[in-house]
């Protein structure tokens, strides 16, 4: 179909263009100006609406193949394009691990018969997520592979990680890292503290998380290796990038709405839907993601979307699986808690949300420019709303932040130029 989108708030990742009508035709932004004139199918009339690039996830979980009753590829993409994300990049730590080109062809293929956004797979660094011996990058890239990581578990020895990074880097596959110490994090179940004193729970040390941080920019800078640091939750570790980045290791970031949104007050109660990995932190660590994001330090904002079916997480707090669903609150945590407060500018966020995840998995999307293909979310960024996570697309409802009152409601989400999502 052919959409004409008029007067709305055109947003990239340098700029806020006002009054702009948008053209789509043949699944690509066939025009960006004033008082279009083009015939079209249907006409939406932006009243107020920004138009942002579509979001780009570089770490999620949907599950799918082998724990598709938590979440799988049908859902999990309506998920994502009632969050507004249009392109996500999925984790390997599937069953079976996607450590071969037979399981990435499953995914992709399932994606294209049932999923209504992008879907890029991610595989393991290693065979089985064993952390012993490379998995088949070569055959995966070819297969459809964007990156590859274990996350969900470090790659322990440090010499299989350094070979891990130069093999990816044959295929310009770039590695992200799941930075902890298991030896150091001895199988807690919440950040080391106060707060895990008082409720009798073995703690998870920050030095667990800065420990391998620290572990991967050094590889970094002696491979001359990219390397990409995920779901980044500690001072230290901000600290460390920084100063990485200031003598100029290739090293980049992430991290994710919960880690500058809650601290780990959240787990009073034993709340189980405020249990993850990394753990949630204390306000100091918080405020320093905050100022990683202000300052650069940090990249990316990423979902790490970790659906659990309800019986799993009600369950006592150290047996429950950590994660948390996190595709429909990330847009509007992201805008209230960054935007809002005036720590991050409009344009910045989309850079954090699109334009900079997609330059790291190399996928040509992150921009709203003619020629390309239109991805692009309208977004009310003056709607008032309290998150109700009955009314999520995931299979899974487990959010720490059910009844929290945001700004920023998606209205509707195009992939290649067909809406996949209308409010």
């Amino acid at each position: 179909m052919r959409y004409l989108i008029k007067n709305v708030r055109l947003v990239n990742h340098d700029a806020v263009t006002e009054n702009v009508d948008l053209y789509i035709d043949n699944g690509i932004v066939a025009h960006i100006g004033k008082d279009c004139l083009q015939d079209a199918d249907r006409i939406l009339e932006g009243n107020g609406l920004y138009a942002l690039p579509g979001l780009v996830d570089a770490h999620c979980h949907l599950r799918d193949p082998g724990f598709e009753y938590k979440e799988d590829i049908a859902s999990g993409t309506r998920s994502a394009a009632k969050g507004g994300f249009t392109s996500i990049a999925c984790m390997p730590n599937t069953n079976p691990v996607v450590d071969n080109a037979a399981v990435v062809r499953y995914i992709m293929d399932k994606a294209k018969r049932e999923g209504v956004v992008n879907v890029y797979p991610i595989g393991s660094i290693t065979k089985g997520q064993a952390g012993e011996e490379l998995s088949e990058m070569g055959s995966m890239k070819e297969a459809g592979i964007v990156a590859v990581s274990d996350d969900g578990r470090p790659v322990m020895n440090s010499s299989v990680m350094k070979k891990g990074m130069i093999y990816a880097s044959q295929f310009n596959l770039p590695v992200i890292s799941h930075c902890e110490d298991l030896d150091l994090a001895e199988g807690g179940s919440m950040n080391e503290g106060v707060v895990s004193t008082m409720l009798g729970l073995r703690g998870i040390p920050s030095s667990a998380e800065d420990v391998m941080v620290a572990r991967e920019i050094l590889l970094s800078e002696y491979t001359k290796v990219p390397i990409h640091i995920a779901h980044v939750s500690t001072k230290t570790s901000v600290q460390l990038i920084r100063d990485a980045k200031r003598r100029g290791v290739k090293v980049t970031a992430e991290t994710c709405p919960h880690y500058f949104t809650l601290t780990e007050e959240a787990c009073k109660g034993y709340n189980t839907n405020a249990k993850m990995n990394p753990p949630l932190r204390t306000s100091e660590d918080v405020e320093a993601v905050k100022e990683g994001l202000r300052d650069g330090t940090i990249d990316i904002i990423a979902t790490d979307h970790a659906p659990h079916h309800f019986d799993e997480k009600n369950v006592e707090f150290d047996l429950a699986p950590n994660g948390i669903v996190g595709f429909e609150t990330a847009f509007p945590l992201s805008y209230t808690y960054l935007v809002a407060t005036g720590i991050l500018s409009l344009p910045q966020l989309v850079h954090k949300l699109s334009t900079a995840p997609s330059k790291l998995l190399n996928i040509d999307r992150g921009t709203i420019e003619t020629g390309k293909a239109a991805d692009i979310i309208l977004v009310d960024l003056d709607n008032e709303y309290s998150i109700d996570v009955s009314a999520f697309l995931s299979k899974s409802k487990n959010s720490p932040f059910d009844g929290f009152k945001v700004k920023g409601r998606i209205v509707t989400t195009f992939v290649s130029g067909r809406i996949v999502y209308e409010a």
